[in-house]
C-alpha cells in the first residue's frame, strides 16, 4: 500500500497519559483517525479494515468495543444476500 506520513506535534506528556511510547501512540493515533473516518461515512468497513490491516470481522470488533455503530444500510443488507446466496 502506498502510504503518507502526517505530522502531528503533541505534548511528551500524552505518552505517559497514554501508557504508550512512541510507536504505540502513532498505532493509536492513526486507528482512532481511520475509525473517525469509518464513523462519519467517509470510508466503508472494508476499507477501514483494510487500511488497519484488519478483517472485516476484527474491524467490527475493535467498532464494538469503543461502542460505535456498524455504518450498515438496506443496501449493504441486499449485497449481502446476493453474495449469500451465490455461495450456497
Amino acid at each position: 500500500m502506498d502510504t503518507v506520513k502526517a505530522k502531528i506535534e503533541l505534548p511528551r506528556s500524552i505518552l505517559n497519559i497514554c501508557r504508550t511510547d512512541e510507536k504505540g501512540l502513532s498505532e493509536t493515533v492513526t486507528t482512532t483517525f481511520i475509525i473517525e473516518l469509518y464513523r462519519e461515512g467517509i470510508i466503508s468497513l472494508g476499507k477501514a479494515a483494510e487500511i488497519l490491516g484488519y478483517t472485516k470481522i476484527e474491524m467490527m470488533a475493535v467498532l464494538r468495543d469503543r461502542n460505535i455503530p456498524l455504518n450498515y444500510d438496506h443496501e449493504e443488507l441486499v449485497k449481502d444476500r446476493e453474495t449469500w446466496k451465490r455461495l450456497e
